[in-house]
């Protein structure tokens, strides 16, 4: 759907999302219609889990959502391809890191496309940039942003007195999750235990970049704020990512790109809650993983996709097949309504506008896609009763197939 069809004035309620920095839920008010979206990417180094399914279906759904209203979305994605977990796991296995990153990268891809991800408009790896990420080191360390000890540079976080922002976190938390995830505060060349890598050296078996501060390879965070400025510019209109990116890399992404560019980094900050199994987080690190592939072996693709956006982007949930097992009948009935063949009509069927009204005004509050799904269902069970009625079905079923496409759900029938 688009602006210049009657539905436009419907189309232009103005969406409120929850922004992480202000902790609330506040209109999006981009400066134009023209938007920058940027949602970090991953690190192929194992195939697909449902958690990067849940994060990766939740910002397409919302590009393809923010499309609808009629802005001109550019979307951009990174690709971690030089990272310290893709390359112990590349030692690990005695394989080049390219061949890891290939490998993994052509699955996740083939899982997203299974899935009805659109490809964002720009993927950049990070080994494409390096020369990037080494002009804002540079210049953070002449403005003092940034100090080198034994060819590793570090941001020194007391030049930004606002770091923690954004977690919401104390200091004492935010010890605790960059001990936890990487960040090693015991590293004695540290002036703060909170400083962080942005240029280190690399080992023997890793790969190297020449530098002013000797061949060396970039820290994580300096990819992304490398990336968005490229080609986002200086502020990014809508920034994404899996809660537990918040800190350390969301908040140390912030406050380099802020000294590099003195600009706000983002306007509206929007993070995914966890997908959780059995109790904790699925991730890599914890091996509590359901893979995408063996899910799509048993399910259609765009019941999976139902089943992610059945539930609203910021909680955590629990994963439980049962769950996913309803997301198929649910999605079958929809399917039933959209496939109806037109009778002889006897009178008016269920109203399209006003389904196409609640849909919208789910999505519009916080981006609701439970209750948007919620819709798109009482309207094609009111299709079905309508049909058996004899009554006109043709609106509603225009409706119903033209507002999951918006989410990205296609009605056709699985082959």
């Amino acid at each position: 759907m688009s602006l210049s069809d009657p539905l436009s004035a419907a189309l232009l309620r103005s969406p409120r999302l929850y922004n992480s920095f202000s902790r609330q839920v506040e209109p999006w008010v981009p400066p134009g219609r023209q938007v920058g979206v940027y949602v970090c990417g991953v690190t192929p180094y194992d195939t697909t889990h449902l958690g990067h399914a849940f994060s990766y279906v939740v910002y397409d759904a919302l590009v393809r959502y923010l499309r609808s209203l009629g802005y001109a979305v550019r979307y951009v994605q990174n690709i971690t391809d030089v990272d310290d977990d893709l390359l112990g796991r590349a030692r690990e296995l005695g394989v080049p890191f390219q061949d890891l990153t290939a490998r993994y990268l052509a699955v996740f891809e083939a899982d997203m496309a299974a899935l009805n991800v659109q490809r964002p408009d720009m993927v950049a790896r990070a080994t494409d940039h390096i020369p990037v990420m080494q002009q804002m080191i540079a210049t953070l360390l002449e403005r003092g942003r940034a100090y080198l000890r034994e060819g590793r540079v570090y941001f020194r976080v007391r030049s930004a007195p606002d770091y923690g922002r954004l977690s919401g976190c104390s200091r004492e938390e935010m010890l605790v999750l960059s001990r936890e995830r990487g960040g090693d505060p015991t590293d004695p060349r540290k002036e703060d235990p909170l400083d962080f890598l942005m240029w280190q050296p690399s080992r023997p078996d890793e790969p190297a970049w020449d530098s002013l501060w000797g061949p060396g390879r970039p820290g994580w965070h300096i990819e992304c704020s490398a990336i968005a400025l490229t080609y986002l510019g200086a502020t990014v209109d809508l920034h994404g990512g899996g809660y537990d990116l918040i800190f350390p890399h969301h908040e140390s992404e912030r406050v380099q790109s802020e000294g590099y560019t003195s600009q706000p980094f983002v306007r509206h900050w929007v993070h995914n809650g966890m997908l959780h199994i059995g109790g904790r987080k699925m991730s890599k690190s914890l091996k509590n993983m359901v893979m995408v592939r063996a899910l799509l072996d048993r399910y259609p693709a765009a019941a999976l996709r139902w089943y992610l956006l059945s539930h609203h982007y910021r909680p955590a949930f629990e994963y439980r097949e049962e769950d996913l097992g309803e997301a198929a009948r649910q999605l079958a009935v929809c399917q039933e309504a959209a496939g109806l063949r037109e009778v002889a009509s006897l009178g008016p069927g269920p109203e399209a506008v006003d389904f196409r009204d609640l849909f919208l005004d789910a999505l519009a509050d916080d981006f609701d896609t439970p209750g948007a799904l919620r819709v798109l269902l009482d309207l094609a069970h009111g299709l079905l009763r309508a049909h058996d009625l004899g009554l006109d079905i043709l609106p509603g079923r225009t409706a119903l197939v033209e507002l999951a496409d918006v989410l990205g759900i296609s009605l056709a029938p699985a082959p």
